[in-house]
């Protein structure tokens, strides 16, 4: 029986909802460049907190704590005085739980500069204020976002809360459609907090119908990262039910670094991985070579909501291409690296052009993002790959074996 052996994931797997393939680098013209020296200040040329909430943009009323004002005065001018120096960073956006990172980020992300500009008791709106001076003027070569968890506590409702998380993201937009946005869905937490499941819930549906189809940004799946049984933060990582502990922010890390490295920020050296006596490594560790799509037909009566399955009639390969023709797989220092699109979930099996007509061993390493859809095809059946140090243990799975 012949077979052909499909790659459905390699190593870097992609979250099944919203990782956007990160776009591609461009040449922008000069006047380009100079209109995003030109950004106008979202409120003030100041970094004092603002006396009113009259003509500020967003919705939801700005949070007076006193001690949240405090902070906001304090660390905002001493930002300001080092703009040269933390610019062009990966810039980190949000509330208490992004200032956690401190400024060393655990030693998560060696190699890569990183900037933090999370301020504890911060809002989506606060966010939004001071997104120009604070991350737009460092020219951040990416920016992460994690928002919400505060609006939500002080009554703000979900649909509010999501249109700040659009009004940010098209100033990002406007400054600059090339830098791309890693969107983390909010954390759960804690009924008791005022954070009740069912609202996270609705805010991460609501920020994922916002950035589907949208190429400029990746949504990670960090709700189900830290999520328990019942729908409320997972209390190994949340000792206060509504920060995460150091064992969180390493597995908060773990989800984000694959795409970091297929952005190349991270892991930059070619993959040093040499097949065992009797083995042949099915990647050329330079591109697709040996690599394509098979043809398609529409699937007969789809459900609702299931992913999109492009009609091919003839076959496609990536002889001497570094990524196939949508950039769906991508060839990345010696590894092959899987994306999901823009639309959140599309089937696209990547096969070998070698049949193999006899018994064989397959071995694969691989890692993924949380939530990460994708298998293995042997003959057929599927194996479903899933990162088990992120994303496990399986309790359910009886097969199951790590190692």
């Amino acid at each position: 029986m012949k077979m052909l052996a499909c790659l459905w994931c390699c190593i870097f797997l992609g979250q099944n909802a919203g990782f956007a393939q990160a776009p591609a680098t461009k040449e922008i013209a000069k006047k380009e460049i100079v209109k995003k020296e030109t950004v106008k200040e979202n409120v003030t040329n100041t970094y004092e907190f603002p006396a009113s909430d009259e003509g500020l943009p967003g919705e939801g009323a700005l949070r007076r704590l006193d001690f949240y004002v405090k902070l906001w005065n304090k660390v905002r001018p001493g930002w300001g005085a080092r703009l040269e120096q933390d610019a062009g960073g990966v810039v980190f956006l949000g509330d208490s739980i992004t200032e956690g990172w401190g400024e060393d980020f655990y030693d998560q992300f060696t190699g890569m500069k990183v900037v933090n500009r999370g301020i504890s008791a911060d809002t989506t709106r606060g966010m939004l204020i001071r997104l120009n001076q604070d991350v737009l003027k460092l020219k951040p070569k990416a920016i992460v976002m994690l928002m919400g968890t505060n609006d939500l506590a002080d009554g703000i409702e979900p649909e509010q809360i999501s249109r700040n998380v659009k009004l940010i993201l098209e100033k990002i937009h406007e400054y600059d459609p090339q830098v791309p946005v890693v969107l983390c869905q909010m954390f759960p937490s804690n009924t008791k907090n005022k954070r009740p499941s069912d609202k996270i819930k609705k805010i991460n549906e609501l920020n994922a119908a916002l950035v589907k189809g949208n190429t400029q940004v990746i949504l990670i799946d960090t709700w189900s990262l830290f999520a328990g049984a019942d729908g409320d933060c997972d209390p190994a990582y949340f000792p206060d039910k509504l920060h995460i502990n150091e064992a969180g922010y390493k597995r908060w890390a773990n989800a984000i670094r694959p795409i970091f490295a297929t952005w190349g920020f991270l892991e930059t050296a070619p993959d040093d991985f040499k097949p065992e006596p009797g083995f042949v490594s099915l990647i050329n560790g330079k591109d697709l070579t040996g690599w394509g799509y098979l043809p398609t037909t529409p699937p007969k009566n789809p459900k609702p909501g299931a992913p999109v399955t492009p009609v091919r009639k003839e076959p496609v390969w990536f002889d001497g291409k570094t990524q196939s023709e949508e950039g769906r797989y991508q060839a990345i220092n010696g590894r092959i690296v899987v994306t999901t699109p823009p639309e959140g979930r599309k089937v696209a099996q990547l096969w070998t052009k070698e049949e193999f007509g006899k018994d064989f061993t397959l071995r694969l390493e691989f890692r993924a993002t949380p939530n990460a859809d994708s298998g293995v095809f042997i003959r057929k059946p599927q194996l479903q790959c899933r990162d088990f140090p992120l994303a496990g243990p399986y309790k359910e799975l009886k097969n199951f074996k790590t190692g």
